[in-house]
């Protein structure tokens, strides 16, 4: 079974997508990861985040990929776990260009088909149930208010030590869901079959609830 997952940033996808994966003992996949990686590979080569062949040359020489452990996924750049690095808010705030890029989608989609192959697996990010695996038996849209995001982004920035006054990070967010949604290549928008959850007012476990109760029903 391949579960999707979409939604603009700081929506819930990861952190749900997480604690279905663990609750059906599937395979997670966290796509944003693996863009802010790459985005995180330009900064390192001091690259223009729009500089499409220079970090197609990067693609090739360095290797992306997650490790299970006991607290959870983590995200391996070679052999740095960047796990953390790549939750920053300059890889933030920079991640849209680099995943508005052809080819590195194209790169990664290959690779995160790859890893859905004859395996149950929960994947999460903006374009899954429309691109990446549009086949999906399950499709979920989770979406939520500007400023309930904000919200969560700022508390996680606090348990993190980042300090990013919360007004800054609703106009980021506000910004990011513009670019996303208006991309030219596999643009944030809901799957046609995809079946929209707003999480605005539900806690973690209320959504995980309402998530599993549609994977149920799709069994």
């Amino acid at each position: 079974m391949q579960i999707a997952i979409d939604g603009p940033a700081s929506a819930g996808k990861s952190t749900i997508a997480k604690l279905i994966a663990k609750n059906l003992n599937f395979v997670y996949c966290d796509t944003g990861a693996m863009y802010r990686t790459v985005t995180l590979l330009a900064k390192k080569n001091q690259l223009d985040y729009g500089d499409e062949s220079g970090i197609l040359n990067l693609m090739r020489d360095h290797k992306i990929y997650f490790v299970n452990k006991e607290d959870g996924q983590h995200v391996f750049l070679d052999d740095e776990d960047v796990s953390d690095v790549i939750r920053t808010e300059e890889i933030t705030n920079n991640v849209s260009q680099v995943s508005a890029i052809k080819e590195v989608r194209t790169q990664l989609v290959e690779m995160q088909r790859k890893m859905a192959d004859n395996t149950n697996i929960v994947m999460d990010g903006r374009d899954i149930g429309t691109t990446v695996l549009p086949n999906a038996e399950v499709k979920i849209f989770l979406i939520a208010s500007v400023s309930v995001r904000a919200q969560r982004r700022f508390k996680d920035n606090q348990e993190r030590g980042i300090d990013v006054p919360l007004t800054q990070l609703e106009d980021e967010i506000a910004t990011r869901d513009y670019k996303d949604s208006h991309r030219e290549i596999s643009p944030l928008k809901k799957a046609d079959d995809a079946i929209e959850v707003d999480t605005s007012n539900m806690t973690i476990e209320q959504v995980v609830d309402r998530v599993t109760e549609i994977v149920n029903e799709k069994k």
